[in-house]
């Protein structure tokens, strides 16, 4: 009878074991289910005409923002205003090889039209894409951030050597910061993401560019 009472009682821990590892293995086998997707940081996006703001998870946003991208009057106006802005930068590049001495000068001119040159020909295009031309609306191009006024422009046609030089610098450093205020702004209140693109490259290429000028005078 002992030995029956031991048989039955290791019969019970043994059934007890498995009975543990089957609820261990129940477990385990849920592991393979994601886990919920964390939210992340919430984001505020204003709702339609007539509609509330609604929460959104930053990704969730930046989905809804993928699918609708449609531009709206800063996109337009940033396109139309940047392509004056940047021919005017290359109507002042091709003062420089008659008229600079300075060697550094000249290639950074060289570099200059070389970006800009396409930058405007996306910008035409992309205006194109959408219906949209290039009139420049109810904006004075004069008053855009960093333009050259028109006696400006004739004093650097006038220039020669060293002088012309330095008021290139001096003009193109102020034409690229008006660029950047420019591209901040449309980055700001634009909606399209290939203008958003654009505003970037310009703030990166142009950013690089000041300091090098700066360091040139």
């Amino acid at each position: 009878m002992p030995h029956r009472r031991a048989s039955l009682a290791s019969f019970a821990t043994a059934s007890l074991a498995a009975l543990a590892v089957l609820g261990l293995t129940g477990c385990d086998s849920g592991s393979d289910a994601k886990p919920p997707a964390s939210s992340g940081p919430s984001v505020i996006v204003p709702g339609k005409p007539g509609e509330q703001n609604r929460t959104l998870s930053a990704t969730d946003a930046a989905e809804q923002r993928a699918e609708d991208d449609s531009p709206n009057s800063a996109d337009v106006d940033y396109a139309r205003m940047m392509i004056r802005h940047h021919s005017q930068a290359l109507e002042m590049t091709e003062l420089v090889p008659d008229r600079a001495e300075s060697s550094k000068v000249k290639r950074l001119a060289e570099r200059i039209a070389a970006a800009q040159g396409p930058e405007i020909a996306a910008m035409r295009d992309w205006l194109t894409s959408y219906g949209k031309d290039e009139r420049p609306g109810g904006h004075d191009h004069a008053a855009m951030p960093g333009m050259a006024t028109e006696a400006q422009l004739k004093k650097l046609r006038a220039a020669r050597g060293t002088a012309f030089d330095e008021l290139f610098l001096t003009l193109m450093i102020t034409h690229h910061e008006g660029a950047l205020t420019m591209a901040t702004d449309a980055k700001a209140q634009g909606n399209n993401i290939r203008i958003e693109e654009m505003a970037d490259d310009v703030v990166a290429q142009q950013t690089s560019e000041i300091a090098r000028m700066r360091d040139m005078r």
